[in-house]
């Protein structure tokens, strides 16, 4: 992508090799992801200093990341305990009850081209950036660890190729996979059937089998997805790594039962905006009226 510009070649060819190379941002995050569960090596050693790489050549911080996603992992699939790690998330009842504002708001939040064109941007250039609130110090540092590293990369690049090239490069490659990471992470958990219950009544293997999608996909897009779309088997056991994913699904009669979704499918689930506790569903914000 370098060599494209310094010879002056079309943009488009550059933005073409954005696409792949976004593709390739998405399974560095997923092996990042791995290592934030321990899962990727034996060492635990090795699964830090792995995930602070691959968290800096995917703009997130590990330690930070690694808080917020076990935080998922526990909550997820809870109607008393969302809000970290997740997809803003309203019942039909909350919803309806909520402020014109917070509806309009809300609304917008959920729009397809708000959430996965001005949300990667904003999420892995902009709010990883900063620690969230009430973490602890090893998550606070990783944060900082990270910016110091990314400022390096940009001074780097800036030295060799100059910033207007770093940013006509790494822009596009951060949209690209940051669009399809973000596609992945909605549809793990935002399809028609999905689960959610009160707190109480909170069961981890439903979560996983009721309330983890196992996404379908082509076998390139599997491998570059390194395996994620089979959510339900990680979501079982999170240190089950996704090399394993696969061969887990296919020996265990529980996981295969599972209903798969298609892309066609997932691509539907993006008109779903509000979770209906009575109904046991999400549904289209159309349905409310």
């Amino acid at each position: 992508m370098v060599y494209t510009g310094q010879q002056g070649l079309p943009y488009w060819i550059t933005l073409t090799l954005a696409v792949a190379a976004g593709g390739i941002l998405v399974r560095i995050f997923i092996l990042f992801h791995d290592c934030s569960h321990g899962s990727f090596f034996e060492s635990r050693r090795a699964n830090t200093i792995v995930g602070y790489v691959t968290g800096i050549l995917t703009f997130t911080p590990f330690e930070d990341w690694r808080h917020a996603h076990n935080l998922h992992h526990a909550t997820a699939g809870d109607l008393d305990r969302r809000g970290v790690g997740d997809i803003w998330t309203l019942t039909t009842d909350e919803y309806l009850a909520s402020p014109r504002p917070k509806r309009w708001a809300y609304r917008i939040y959920r729009n397809p081209f708000v959430l996965f064109g001005l949300g990667p941007p904003l999420l892995f250039l902009v709010f990883q950036r900063f620690s969230r609130k009430g973490v602890g110090k090893r998550e606070r540092k990783s944060v900082l660890l990270t910016n110091l590293a990314l400022l390096l990369i940009v001074a780097a690049a800036t030295w060799i190729i100059g910033f207007k090239a770093y940013l006509s490069i790494q822009l596009p490659i951060i949209l690209m996979g940051g669009s399809l990471g973000l596609w992945l992470f909605y549809i793990q958990h935002q399809f028609e059937k999905v689960y959610w219950v009160p707190h109480h009544s909170w069961d981890p293997v439903r979560v996983a089998l009721q309330g983890s999608s196992y996404l379908k996909l082509p076998k390139m897009l599997q491998w570059l997805t390194a395996n994620i779309g089979l959510h339900h088997v990680h979501h079982i056991r999170p240190s089950i790594p996704n090399y394993n994913l696969q061969p887990c699904h296919d020996e265990i009669p529980a996981f295969q039962a599972v209903p798969g979704i298609t892309i066609w499918r997932s691509l539907r689930s993006l008109r779903l905006g509000v979770y209906d506790v009575r109904e046991k569903r999400l549904v289209s914000f159309r349905s409310l009226g």
